[in-house]
């Protein structure tokens, strides 16, 4: 009997009730960012055609970020590049234990998209000179002009994730309630 809890705890760390349902958010993440990314650089040939208008606030842009989030900490050399690759592996595997241990779909939607955001952007810097961004929101008034960082599709995953962990934890039904 003692034997047995180990290694239920240990698939607990690798696989949940929930796990089959973040996976297919995440591939799903990753299949779409890919796509876009793929098709926007050889189909639309974005390279050549940067910027392109798409709304008074919104355009295409090609750009290469070789750090982390916001362009912070860019990357030129081999070595930092595989110093940014490891510290989203070891959060890919933290984020992967909790989705083991997700107590709602929310949650493992919502770290799935994370998980599909992460790795989308891992993809990129397999085989690109950094993680291609391509939205550019922007308003401009008289005289003065605002822009937003440069982001793409596995970054909106990111975010919308983010924003489903706080949704749950701050309105979501797993609160502890009141007898």
């Amino acid at each position: 009997m003692a034997d047995a809890a180990p290694g239920k705890l240990d698939r607990a760390y690798a696989w949940g009730p929930l796990s089959a349902f973040g996976l297919l958010v995440a591939v799903l993440a990753v299949a779409i960012d890919q796509a876009v990314k793929l098709w926007l650089f050889y189909v639309f040939d974005l390279a050549s055609r940067t910027p392109v208008a798409v709304t008074p606030f919104a355009d295409l842009v090609l750009t290469w970020n070789t750090g982390i989030s916001y362009g912070l900490f860019p990357q030129q050399g081999s070595i930092g590049q595989a110093a940014l690759l490891a510290f989203k592996l070891a959060a890919l595997v933290f984020l992967w234990v909790w989705l083991a241990r997700a107590p709602s779909r929310l949650t493992a939607a919502a770290l799935g998209l994370i998980i599909g955001g992460a790795l989308g952007n891992a993809v990129d810097r397999l085989h690109w000179p950094g993680v291609m961004d391509f939205v550019l929101l922007h308003v401009e008034g008289a005289g003065w002009r605002f822009r937003w960082y440069v982001f793409n599709l596995a970054d909106v995953a990111i975010v919308a994730g983010v924003a489903g962990l706080l949704y749950e934890a701050l309105w979501g039904g797993g609160a502890a309630k009141a007898p």
